[in-house]
């Protein structure tokens, strides 16, 4: 990946079968926002900027899970089906994959938990690409994309949320709601497709 010649890059965050309608912890919608996401990834990609796609890869046991003290049900157990990226998800060749949850012992909720194919972090590959704005889409807006825009912000990046290529998991109804606001009061920007001007039309 060569660096980023505008300080940008695209952060997709956890577009994975287990997320979506049908999946272990499927998300209300998840799926819907995958065609706005490939917008943006098209357009990331034909600027020749980074594309960094996160997923859950959990171990089998892990306290992240409800049988073992957690919160959630088994979902992205690592080389699963519900593992896998979506198939509608058109991620660019080239893409920096970057895998989190591996550490029985944490959540590993933030993009900046997640570490590349040799062990590479997040915040050391994009100062790596000289990136100095990063923006958001995935699931779901109230845990990963939350605290992966709250952790950005804290490491000086411009955090933007797609606002139209997220989706929440929402176990209390507002939850979603709550953390977009949450993002904006710290720092980060809203914005959708029709913001990319060259984006337009497509």
């Amino acid at each position: 990946m060569i660096a980023s010649k505008s300080g940008r890059a695209l952060l997709v965050v956890d577009v994975q079968n287990d997320f979506c309608p049908g999946g272990a912890l499927g998300i209300r919608d998840g799926d819907r926002i995958i065609p706005t996401l490939n917008r943006y990834i098209e357009y990331f990609a034909a600027e020749g900027l980074p594309v960094i796609a996160t997923r859950d890869w959990h171990p089998e046991i892990t306290r992240h899970f409800q049988q073992f003290g957690g919160v959630w049900p088994v979902h992205c157990v690592q080389e699963s089906p519900g593992a896998q990226f979506h198939p509608d998800l058109k991620l660019p060749e080239g893409v920096l994959v970057l895998s989190k949850g591996m550490d029985p012992e944490e959540d590993s909720y933030s993009a900046f938990q997640a570490a590349d194919s040799v062990g590479g972090l997040l915040a050391d590959l994009l100062k790596g690409l000289g990136v100095s704005q990063v923006y958001i889409g995935g699931l779901a807006t109230d845990y990963c994309v939350k605290h992966s825009a709250l952790d950005a912000l804290r490491m000086g990046l411009d955090a933007y949320i797609l606002n139209d290529a997220i989706a929440g998991v929402n176990l209390q109804p507002d939850d979603s709601r709550l953390a977009l606001e949450e993002m904006v009061r710290r720092g980060a920007r809203k914005m959708k497709c029709e913001d990319f001007s060259d984006m337009s039309g497509r």
